[in-house]
């Protein structure tokens, strides 16, 4: 995801002379790498200074650039914060921030570097958008969105490296939109970003057990679409949320939420980040399992055997 976001990203700089990133202390490569040798007047490495990164970026948009701000993604909302709040959204500005590694991504960079609440924060700022992309193709899609968007700031959430494209049958990409992976009547599964790739394992396993799955990429978190996820909650008698986010201020919440302003019958069961610091040193998907989000303990709590 991180490489396809560059390579979209430097064929959109091509075009687009309004473009420009904006990086805190972290070493370009790949097509980032060949936007800054190509055009080094709208590429800036800012150090480890992410509250001038934010600011840079709000003083390009008023001077009519279209800037990104790219860095891992603790350091892209929560080093920040004040200037994210005060400098892009109090304002309004059509300014990408650019996470690399939302969740727990960083696995084996510890609690640091882990962005288990980065949703909920950028939830909580008015004006700020939140997208978060399950797969490359997805990927190229919300950059594209994001290079031409004039409607405000925008949080894209992405992923580290390494992701399979899961959204290929799918129909078109389109921001506030619920988009169906696969249809079914049974369980309706929602999830959003690199995690989709266990919501599809859950959705196959329940197939498998002779549930027909409805799989939904969520992948515009803010605004929410709320009467696409109200329609598939009608639709469906059992709905399962999987995402990699603390419980609160995420997609789960909002779910519930819905069904019961609507109130819809509709059982739901969240699978989410536990609410605590879990030490566990080893690969993205040990730490996942740490939290409970592996098929088995799905599996079981679902009480699908």
């Amino acid at each position: 995801m991180r490489n396809t976001f560059a390579d979209v990203f430097y064929e959109a700089g091509k075009r687009e002379k309004r473009l420009a990133v904006v990086v805190a202390d972290i070493s370009p490569a790949g097509s980032i790498q060949k936007f800054r040798e190509d055009f080094p007047e709208r590429f800036v490495n800012t150090g480890v200074s992410e509250q001038i990164m934010i600011g840079m970026c709000a003083g390009m948009a008023l001077r009519g650039l279209r800037p990104f701000a790219y860095t891992i993604a603790t350091f892209t909302l929560f080093r920040p914060f004040e200037f994210v709040r005060d400098d892009l959204c109090y304002q309004n500005l059509p300014v990408t921030v650019v996470g690399i590694g939302g969740g727990v991504t960083y696995s084996t960079l510890g609690g640091t570097h882990h962005a288990m609440e980065d949703v909920a924060v950028a939830g909580a700022i008015p004006n700020l958008s939140i997208i978060a992309p399950c797969d490359p193709a997805e990927t190229k899609a919300a950059t594209l969105w994001c290079v031409d968007q004039t409607r405000g700031p925008v949080y894209l959430r992405l992923g580290k490296a390494g992701e399979p494209n899961l959204t290929e049958q799918a129909g078109p990409w389109e921001f506030g939109k619920l988009r169906y992976l696969r249809k079914g009547h049974d369980v309706c599964i929602f999830s959003y970003g690199p995690i989709m790739k266990l919501a599809l394992e859950v959705a196959s396993f329940l197939e498998q057990k002779g549930q027909s799955v409805s799989l939904i990429s969520a992948h515009t978190l803010k605004p929410l679409d709320r009467e696409g996820i109200a329609a598939a909650l009608t639709q469906h008698q059992r709905a399962v949320v999987i995402e990699e986010c603390v419980p609160r201020g995420g997609l789960s919440g909002q779910v519930k939420e819905i069904a019961s302003d609507e109130r819809i019958d509709c059982r739901i069961n969240a699978f989410t980040l536990k609410d605590e610091f879990i030490h566990c040193y080893g690969s993205h998907a040990d730490l996942l399992s740490a939290h409970g989000l592996d098929l088995q303990t799905i599996s079981s709590r679902l009480k699908v055997v």
